[in-house]
């Protein structure tokens, strides 16, 4: 059994999602010595770049400029993601097993369906993970997670609350920058969004986010529910 119990753990359908919306979090709070885990939901096995063995290897090289303490893979299937009684049950294994006491996903409004289906499925594991009496193959132990928010990707969305990553900001564009079969443009690749300049699109979202709040980079977030926060996402 695993004994490593994360702080945070965000959940994204691809590698790569998770770095986009709040690497610079991420960064910012394994500074502050808190332990954070990235959880892909697929192995991107369908992007128009790269492979499956390729992204493999961007995550985890992505994931040691974050130094974040766990980075697994449940290998869902890229473009299915729906929303069924097994991938909601893989999910609370995860969540049972790393016990986070906050969880991220994907705000639901994205260009990319595999997005918000994510989202959908990981809504479902935090709930059903914090059941007595529901059952999965490995991990039985409830858990409840205490706070649950949602990371921007594709989206510009007003945010209900943000997170200053003005001293994480080079952090997070060196953890997009790991990879290079999605942002950069080679010779042979096909030409997406992601290889025309997303990563400096990214990079001036957070500068105009921080901008609204007084920082020079800011992450923002969406919740559902009404949120409480003393001094810092732990109440700490």
């Amino acid at each position: 059994m695993n004994e490593i119990k994360l702080d945070i753990l965000a959940f994204g359908a691809h590698a790569d999602d998770v770095e986009i919306g709040m690497s610079g979090t991420i960064a910012k709070y394994v500074e502050k010595g808190y332990k954070v885990g990235i959880c892909d939901l697929t192995e991107a096995e369908l992007s128009s770049n790269g492979n499956p063995t390729l992204r493999k290897t961007e995550a985890i090289a992505a994931g040691r400029i974050l130094n974040v303490s766990v980075r697994e893979g449940l290998h869902l299937g890229d473009r299915q993601l729906f929303l069924t009684s097994e991938r909601i049950k893989q999910v609370v294994e995860m969540i049972r097993k790393y016990q986070p006491t906050i969880v991220f996903a994907p705000y639901e409004i994205d260009r990319h369906p595999d997005h918000a289906n994510a989202t959908k499925i990981v809504e479902e594991a935090v709930f059903s993970a914090g059941i007595r009496k529901y059952q999965t193959n490995e991990y039985q132990t409830d858990h409840k997670v205490k706070s649950f928010y949602y990371y921007m990707i594709n989206g510009f969305h007003q945010p209900d609350f943000m997170i200053d990553i003005t001293s994480t900001i080079d952090k997070k564009i060196a953890s997009l920058n790991a990879y290079q079969s999605q942002f950069t443009k080679t010779e042979g690749a096909v030409d997406t969004p992601l290889t025309n300049g997303y990563v400096e699109m990214v990079e001036a979202r957070e500068r105009l986010f921080g901008q609204q709040v007084g920082v020079k980079y800011a992450e923002g977030f969406k919740v559902k529910k009404p949120l409480m926060i003393e001094n810092d996402l732990f109440g700490v």
